[in-house]
């Protein structure tokens, strides 16, 4: 029943972010933002999507670790910090406003935490659940992934900064 409850947390919340996403996006880009990397977007939508259902399908009635999950909790924590500070900037794409970039919260000690909080979920999720070895194969593809992602973001920015 907990990693049920735990795996729907975290569908739910994958779901609402992308919600959120799709709004702030559309109206990023209605105030003239452009968005920058679309074309390896599918491949972070496939890694989430895969990596939710290997939880789902090899956690399903798996006990719950109470240290993952309370480094868990403190993850939701940091995003809450990280989405309140972005507020309506914040997006799954790389959408460029031309506007100051944020430099408060965590981005006064971070480049990146957004990045760093999917780094640390993606590891740290499926540990709730004793999955070490999703933890770990969705970790190396991440960090493949995201050395992309950020150069991209990086080279999109730059004008900025």
């Amino acid at each position: 029943m907990a990693a049920a409850l735990f795996i729907a947390f975290l569908v739910l919340e994958r779901l609402a972010e992308l919600v959120i996403a799709r709004r702030n996006t559309r109206r990023l880009l209605a105030r003239g933002a452009v968005e920058h990397g679309a074309a390896h977007y599918p491949l972070i939508v496939a890694l989430h999507t895969a990596w939710l259902v290997s939880i789902a399908v090899f956690g399903w009635g798996q006990p719950v670790q109470p240290g993952w999950l309370a480094a868990f909790v403190v993850l939701q924590l940091f995003r809450l910090w990280i989405l309140g500070t972005l507020g309506p900037r914040w997006t799954t794409r790389i959408i460029v406003l031309d506007e100051p970039l944020v430099r408060r919260g965590p981005f006064r000690v971070l480049r990146h935490p957004n990045y760093t909080l999917v780094v640390l979920e993606i590891a740290v999720a499926p540990m709730v659940l004793g999955l070490a070895w999703v933890a770990l194969v969705f970790s190396v593809l991440n960090a493949a992934l995201l050395a992309i992602r950020i150069r991209a973001e990086n080279a999109a920015l730059a004008p900025l900064r």
